[in-house]
């Protein structure tokens, strides 16, 4: 899918209505296939970007296209539609704790089915290989009919983004998909994303705070207060770029990535909360 902001702003998916927008004008423009990356300390407008990316925030200024297309001037029906195109896995996948792992997996596929069809596969799941095929490039497998509430934070954010797998997106927009990951799981994981993307011929734009990882991408946005810092090949983002990118968040660009309240690391179950 092609992308196309001109001088796009966004308010936070959590702001108040008159709030500043936490992402300022940006121009920019991903071809279709490509694989971005966007990096930039807490507070720089990356989630934001991401929804608006995925039709879910109105813009408060400003023009997006996709495909050639203003989402936000279509009817509600065929906005429906276009949605149903796009794929946006949040850093805390919204995985119903009592709820089996296919039948999670399988919510890819919903855009795609009628309601009769959506809630038969409740109980009766279908494409119950191509499930397993999706956990399995994510060494998830054997967890097909467990719950998710029997899962670690790491295991539900890989379930996360097997989903992708699954869905007819071409555009797929991944937030933070490595926060609660061990490093050996998740170069393993960004690998597989990846690799799968190119295999759809999707375009992906992941958010990430890891910045090694970043630079494998072909190409590196950096955000920092909601601005656009740089837009470049990964191997023209220098260590002098990267210092100016996180000045005075220095630790994430050293250390570890902010978690948030509720992850649990790899290996560990992950607390959850019915609402």
């Amino acid at each position: 899918m092609r992308i196309a902001l001109s001088a796009l702003a966004a308010r936070h998916p959590a702001a108040a209505g008159a709030a500043a927008p936490a992402l300022k004008p940006v121009t920019l423009a991903i071809s279709p296939g490509e694989q971005v990356a966007v990096i930039g300390p807490s507070g720089a407008g990356k989630t934001t970007l991401l929804h608006a990316l995925a039709c879910a925030l109105k813009p408060a200024a400003g023009r997006i296209e996709l495909d050639g297309t203003d989402p936000w001037s279509l009817p509600v029906a065929q906005l429906q539609k276009l949605r149903g195109r796009l794929f946006l896995a949040p850093q805390t996948p919204p995985l119903p704790p009592r709820q089996r792992v296919i039948t999670a997996v399988l919510a890819a596929r919903l855009p795609q089915q009628s309601l009769l069809a959506s809630l038969r596969s409740l109980f009766y799941p279908t494409h119950i290989a191509e499930a397993e095929a999706a956990l399995a490039r994510f060494d998830l497998a054997g967890k097909l009919w467990q719950r998710v509430d029997r899962l670690s934070g790491g295991e539900r954010q890989r379930v996360g983004l097997a989903r992708a797998l699954l869905s007819s997106a071409s555009l797929w927009l991944v937030d933070e998909p490595l926060s609660s990951l061990d490093p050996s799981r998740a170069t393993q994981a960004i690998e597989t994303l990846t690799r799968c993307a190119q295999e759809c011929g999707a375009t992906l734009v992941t958010t990430l705070h890891q910045v090694d990882v970043a630079t494998r991408f072909p190409r590196v946005i950096g955000l920092r207060d909601g601005e656009l810092q740089f837009d470049l090949p990964s191997r023209e983002v220098t260590r002098g770029r990267l210092a100016a990118l996180y000045a005075q968040h220095e630790e994430e660009l050293l250390g570890a990535a902010p978690q948030p309240p509720d992850a649990a690391p790899e290996g560990a179950q992950a607390p959850l909360y019915c609402r």
